[in-house]
């Protein structure tokens, strides 16, 4: 009897504990349970919809086209500070989406590095913007802004990333540490307040540098930024699916591109705050140290929002766009 009593129990507590660890449904936009769809959407290959958003000159008169792909916690309605004067010197259409599961686009269970790709081209194909287009992605995903460091590329010697690593908050360290070993836990961890979180998740995290202090302060006089529509389907298809895909095992070595542009027609280029507590320069520098071909430009008081600073970010349009060599950082 006792012995079937403890059966019981066992199988009680195990039930729970991995009932603990299953992330509750995503709402789907448009579905009865969930949020509205007020944007414009494409429907992928695969049945999912797409959420994107277009500004800047019309398409059809547009000199220079550029999709933007926005980062961790942000959406299709991603700030970037580029005057109207600008973008109409430049001739500049703008094409932001939702990463799925964020916004209004539809989550992808089965999302990797590669689908983020396909997601972009088809994008791409389904709006007719032509064959020759801009990349500017942020954080994750051709002009990357303080883009995603993985410490777990084989390329990467192991003195550097390890000594790296262990320089980033504890908190981050365990996250991104579940993250890759074991990314079936990560709502659970994520979700208990026992155990040490993401820094970013605070209300004033303290790997914002003092530049990214102040060009927050100026966005919260920003109305219209759609933060309240970024996690609207759920915190694990949106950030954590984020966390899972940018610190699993990659499909490729990144150090082991090639130069996408052999005869100089365009460019890849980094673009890193030296003071960027969230992407560490010293890897970063080391990725444009082993492939050349990238144009590497450090910011030596930039944080990790260099992006969203006005001068910064027409700097960035014109070196991209027109080759220009930044003058003043």
């Amino acid at each position: 009897m006792l012995t079937e009593i403890a059966v019981v129990l066992i199988v009680v507590l195990l039930g729970w504990a991995y009932q603990t660890t299953q992330p509750p449904p995503p709402k789907i936009c448009g579905s009865p349970d969930g949020p509205p769809v007020t944007s414009p959407r494409i429907r992928l290959s695969d049945g999912r919809y797409l959420a994107y958003r277009e500004k800047g000159v019309p398409k059809e008169a547009a000199k220079y086209k550029i999709i933007v792909i926005h980062g961790f916690g942000n959406s299709k309605d991603v700030y970037l500070p580029a005057s109207q004067e600008l973008i109409d010197e430049l001739g500049t259409y703008f094409l932001s989406f939702d990463r799925a599961g964020y916004g209004e686009s539809d989550p992808n269970p089965k999302r990797s590095v590669k689908s983020e790709a396909f997601d972009i081209q088809e994008l791409a194909d389904q709006l007719q913007i032509g064959s020759k287009f801009y990349v500017i992605g942020m954080l994750a995903g051709v002009s990357l802004v303080a883009p995603i460091i993985n410490y777990w590329w084989p390329s990467f010697p192991a003195n550097l990333s390890q000594e790296v690593y262990k320089g980033r908050l504890v908190e981050d360290r365990w996250t991104f540490r579940v993250a890759h070993y074991a990314p079936q836990l990560l709502y659970w961890w994520l979700t208990r307040k026992w155990f040490p979180s993401l820094s970013a998740k605070g209300s004033n995290p303290p790997i914002f540098s003092r530049r990214d202090k102040e060009i927050l302060t100026k966005m919260s006089a920003i109305p219209d930024l759609g933060l309240d529509k970024v996690r609207q389907q759920g915190v694990f298809e949106s950030l954590h699916r984020d966390l899972m895909v940018a610190y699993s095992n990659w499909e490729f070595d990144p150090m082991d591109l090639t130069n996408p542009f052999p005869e100089n027609e365009s460019s890849v280029q980094i673009w890193q705050g030296y003071e960027d507590r969230v992407m560490p320069f010293e890897l970063q520098r080391y990725v444009a140290e082993k492939l050349p071909w990238i144009q590497y430009h450090e910011v030596p008081d930039g944080g990790h929002l260099i992006i969203h600073d006005s001068s910064l970010c027409e700097a960035i349009l014109r070196a991209l766009l027109l080759g220009e060599e930044p003058s003043n950082m």
